[in-house]
């Protein structure tokens, strides 16, 4: 599987006025986007160190050298910056977990064994994660019911649309 970046946080609003800023973290460890050196989608890396709860003190790094965010305008210019890792850099994922993005790209069976295409992608507004099959854009929630069986090492998911989505390409 190639290295492909993952999104771990997002930039929020400055807090104070000596360049600290809010990061909303997109994973259950806060302390990994800590210790590793994040790049947004521009190409910039920054390096980040906790104050408290969701604060942080961000560093821009080229090369070997850190140059620390100190100014309340400079932090606000990168509101909304998302940040991302390599995803080597993130732990195993536990028996019965799977990180979303590792998704992408596997075939989609139906129960049988036939090939119906491959997840295009992962999508998750908070209700729940959904995956989009290629080609056709259908989309399949993602729960057991609906995806039985998560073979990553094998390169496929078994799908079983339910019926609402079955019944919507039918055009009943």
């Amino acid at each position: 599987m190639e290295d492909r970046l993952i999104l771990m946080g997002v930039i929020g609003k400055p807090h104070g006025v000596r360049g600290q800023l809010r990061v909303h973290c997109h994973g259950d460890e806060p302390e990994l986007l800590a210790k590793h050196v994040l790049v947004d989608a521009k190409g910039r890396h920054f390096a980040l160190d906790w104050a408290h709860d969701n604060v942080a003190w961000i560093s821009e790094v080229t090369g070997n050298a850190r140059r620390k965010i100190t100014d309340r305008d400079e932090a606000a210019r990168l509101t909304n910056a998302e940040l991302f890792l390599p995803r080597s850099v993130l732990p195993e994922a536990e028996e019965e977990e799977f990180y979303l993005a590792d998704l992408i790209g596997l075939a989609a069976h139906d129960e049988s064994g036939k090939v119906i295409g491959k997840v295009g992608n992962v999508l998750d507004y908070g209700a729940g994660a959904s995956l989009e099959l290629s080609p056709g854009g259908k989309l399949v929630p993602f729960t057991r019911a609906c995806v039985p069986q998560v073979r990553i090492a094998d390169g496929y998911v078994v799908v079983n649309p339910p019926v609402e989505v079955e019944a919507k390409e039918a055009g009943e």
